[in-house]
């Protein structure tokens, strides 16, 4: 069965982001995300929250629902200071929280701590060794670790996570090296199809992509004798532009999604305009239907 999750953008922070969740909850949603960026694209001058402070109140306001980060940034994020603030957010949400990891990406992000622009060589090695200290961080009780991004001595994760070993890490993935980061750490591997122009493809293309994605990423845990992740979870609303313009539409686009092995799919709130603007009443019976349909 395919669970469904809802991406809200970090937005309301204060008692309408609140509402805002706990309505998600309410109409079914077995999970939920927000993104981790300084700033993004067309909301780069509206209001714009911290990424795990915003999830903090999510977890105030919810019960049942998962909910997990799409994704952290190592552009701006330690793993030891991640890991700590993962381990908190796991207790708040009374193990509901996931930790998901991505590369980080060009641009506004990786410009603004002041330094250089990582090139995407440096950005992978980056990469692994964020997942590859932040799993151990999550795991042992003391950790030191030495690489040439990131360095930790002799860190204390009291109490560490309620889920043993550690809580979930979801990780952002479609390049080579990537892939074999998420056969070897992930429980959940995340895409967002296409990663030139999300949501440009022919929706006949978008599915093509995902289905080599997928395949890629099979033949990594092949590779690396990895089981790999039993979850693979697709941010639907950044494959195709219109998701849920009908109920029949948001079913057709996640049964698709399932036969093509995905066990989770990712649609964003309605936003009142630019990136995922759309109608909250269209959204909201697009999703009871298809939410209805799988109990």
């Amino acid at each position: 069965m395919t669970a469904l999750g809802v991406l809200v953008l970090p937005e309301a922070p204060g008692p309408d982001g609140g509402r805002i969740w706990r309505r998600c909850e309410d109409l079914g949603f077995d999970h939920a995300w927000t993104l981790d960026h300084l700033s993004w694209r067309t909301a780069a001058d509206h209001p714009w929250f911290d990424a795990l402070t915003t999830l903090a109140v999510a977890a105030t306001g919810t019960s049942r629902m998962h909910l997990g980060t799409l994704v952290v940034s190592p552009n701006f994020r330690h793993p030891v200071l991640t890991a700590r603030q993962a381990v908190a957010l796991d207790h708040a949400s009374g193990g509901r929280f996931v930790l998901g990891i991505g590369a980080g990406t060009a641009g506004a992000d990786a410009r603004g701590l002041g330094g250089p622009e990582p090139s995407p060589s440096e950005r992978a090695d980056r990469f692994g060794e964020f997942v590859t200290l932040t799993d151990l961080l999550l795991r042992r009780p003391v950790t030191t670790y030495e690489g040439r991004h990131y360095r930790a001595r002799e860190v204390r994760m009291a109490p560490g996570c309620l889920r043993r070993p550690r809580l979930p890490l979801a990780v952002a993935a479609t390049g080579p090296r990537g892939l074999l980061l998420a056969a070897a750490h992930a429980d959940i591997w995340v895409t967002i199809g296409g990663t030139r122009q999300p949501g440009a493809e022919a929706e006949r293309d978008a599915f093509a992509t995902l289905r080599r994605q997928s395949a890629r990423l099979s033949e990594a845990c092949e590779r690396t004798g990895q089981a790999g992740p039993p979850r693979r979870l697709v941010n639907l609303s950044r494959v195709v532009p219109d998701s849920y313009s009908s109920p029949e539409r948001l079913a057709d686009l996640v049964g698709r999604c399932a036969q093509e092995g995905f066990t989770d799919v990712v649609v964003a709130h309605p936003r009142p305009d630019g990136v995922f603007a759309g109608d909250p009443g269209a959204f909201e019976r697009a999703v009871l239907h298809v939410l209805e349909r799988t109990l």
